[in-house]
């Protein structure tokens, strides 16, 4: 009896242990790092538009990432992290056979997928990442699904492969014109909308990029979702800091989204609200 005990507790100790390694790591660009990371329990029940808050080291800071792919089978989760500011710079110095000090998920509210017609997916430099769950999941429920990947190069451009696998049309905007056609996410969501009729919008990236989509495609009656990549600290909705205002009340984006309605947001206040920490963030990116 004593023995069967003891071993399971064994079996136990080897899974916490296990816990969090990371199993592969691979760059997608200059500053763009992609993870598969062990989370059995995350990788079970996690959907398209969940993430996890990490922290890399005791008193590190909590860093939210959407949750990219997972392998069930393997016990594995993808994460894409921009190397950015400090936490997410200790997060890309880290190699496979290492480990992430802490991790809990999913969190968030996941995706409304269902059948709808013609989805229009804008993504923005990184926004890829947490667009690409969410173009999979509509495609595989019998969506048409036309995706716009934008970014400022050729070398910012993130899973055009895994896109095109999953999307009827993959069309590239690059500010500079190095890869596919120059000009700005707006531009190619517009000559879409005009071309044909689009059901539905989903864009995320950068917050005054899903500002501008929002726009776009308020004038011209489109249902749209976006992503917020607001401030957070708890993830669970207690602290507060990631609020934002919603058609005029106060939501909080690690527990109400992080996605919501773009044509209800108010976005001047979450572009104001996420320079609060900017002398501080630009501090601890200094420092060596």
């Amino acid at each position: 009896m004593r023995s069967g005990f003891f071993v399971r507790k064994i079996k136990l100790i080897q899974r916490l242990i296990c816990m969090n390694k990371i199993v592969e790591k691979y760059k997608l660009s200059e500053n763009v790092c992609k993870f598969i990371v062990e989370a059995p329990m995350i990788a079970k029940s996690r959907k398209p538009g969940n993430f996890v808050i990490l922290r890399v080291g005791d008193k590190g800071e909590r860093i939210p990432l959407t949750i990219v792919d997972s392998d069930i089978e393997k016990g594995t989760i993808t994460l894409i992290v921009q190397n950015v500011g400090a936490s997410s710079r200790k997060l890309c110095q880290l190699g496979a056979g290492e480990f992430i000090t802490d991790m809990v998920g999913p969190l968030g509210k996941a995706t409304h997928i269902y059948k709808a017609g013609t989805i229009l997916a804008l993504g923005g430099g990184v926004g890829v990442a947490p667009l690409f769950p969410i173009v999979k999941a509509f495609k595989e429920a019998g969506n048409r699904v036309i995706t716009i990947l934008a970014a400022r190069n050729k070398d910012l451009v993130i899973l055009e492969n895994e896109m095109r696998q999953w999307s009827d049309e993959v069309i590239v905007m690059t500010d500079d014109g190095s890869s596919g056609r120059k000009g700005l996410v707006t531009e190619g969501a517009e000559e879409v909308i005009k071309r044909e009729k689009v059901d539905e919008c989903v864009a995320i990236g950068p917050a005054i990029m899903m500002k501008f989509c929002a726009l776009l495609t308020k004038k011209y009656d489109v249902p749209t979702q976006v992503s917020l990549n607001t401030i957070m600290v708890d993830g669970t909705g207690m602290c507060g800091a990631c609020r934002v205002t919603v058609n005029g009340e106060t939501k909080f984006t690690c527990i109400d989204g992080p996605e919501f309605n773009a044509h209800q947001i108010d976005f001047d206040e979450l572009l104001q609200r996420m320079r609060a920490y900017k002398n501080e963030e630009d501090q601890a990116r200094n420092k060596k």
